[in-house]
């Protein structure tokens, strides 16, 4: 991991090589209980069934599960791992007056070519004795993921991260769509997106069909690979996800993009099974 003793390479830099940003190294977080840790992944494996749950369902699957649970302590939990529950609503609360709430700007349009529109996504990811954030930055019509970020705090810096070294690797897409995360909303992911020209299009709030294909992607790493695997250091996790996320890419194919790889639809590769004309 970091090394603050060396005189070699900065902090700065470590951290970029690593992918993982400052405010992660210099953050110490309060421990959290075993208990509540084990009830965090009961919690995140039941939400990628039923993301429609709410504290009360959550606390009323865990008694059925034998856990003497009260709600408030659900609602702790899911809001420490960033999760609420997905369904239809008004908006009741007024965004944070610096934090400008932009238009949804795919209803009605066709996505038919990588780098149309980019979407992001954060996610819990448990881990022996702790946790940690993921970020991704994913093509919406390959699939492909683009880039990613661990990190054990919520703040928008490594959501900006990700999209910075996305647009350097990759260029820009003509639509960047998020929700309306905090992360997403701050002056320094909008104004990222502003100085590259990407249009900028926001979900409403907790629509139930966006960002669905980036929530497919959740669903199959933890339940083809996080929750099979045990990890016991970022270093570990970090190395695994690297891996997996270059499985995804280039080898496993989907079936709703013709059994064809992300990958093989990003960069228009030919369809393996095509007989030779």
């Amino acid at each position: 991991m970091v090394d603050s003793s060396t005189a070699d390479l900065s902090i700065s830099i470590q951290c970029r090589l690593l992918s993982i940003n400052r405010s992660s190294f210099y953050y110490r977080s309060k421990p959290v209980k075993a208990d509540d840790l084990d009830m965090m992944r009961l919690i995140d494996e039941q939400y990628l069934k039923t993301p429609t749950w709410g504290s009360r369902s959550m606390r009323n699957y865990l008694r059925r599960l034998g856990y003497k649970i009260n709600r408030k302590r659900i609602q702790r939990l899911m809001r420490l791992m960033g999760l609420e529950a997905i369904y239809p609503k008004p908006r009741t609360s007024q965004p944070h007056p610096e934090h400008k709430i932009y238009p949804y700007l795919l209803r009605g349009i066709d996505i038919n070519w990588p780098n149309m529109v980019w979407t992001t996504d954060i996610t819990y990811i448990p881990m022996n004795r702790g946790f940690m954030y993921l970020v991704a930055v994913m093509d919406w019509y390959s699939r492909k993921v683009l880039s990613w970020r661990l990190s054990n705090t919520m703040e928008a810096d490594f959501c900006v991260e990700a999209v910075a070294e996305a647009i350097k690797r990759y260029g820009r897409p003509e639509i960047f769509n998020t929700d309306q995360g905090a992360q997403f909303t701050s002056k320094a992911f909008t104004g990222l997106l502003k100085r590259h020209n990407i249009a900028i299009s926001m979900d409403g709030r907790r629509r139930m069909q966006d960002n669905i294909f980036i929530e497919r992607l959740w669903w199959t790493l933890k339940y083809h690979y996080i929750y099979l695997h045990s990890f016991g250091t970022g270093s570990e996790l970090r190395h695994g996800l690297r891996n997996w996320l270059k499985f995804y890419n280039k080898e496993r194919f989907h079936q709703a993009l013709d059994n064809l790889t992300p990958d093989e639809i990003y960069y228009g590769l030919p369809h393996p099974f095509a007989e030779a004309a």
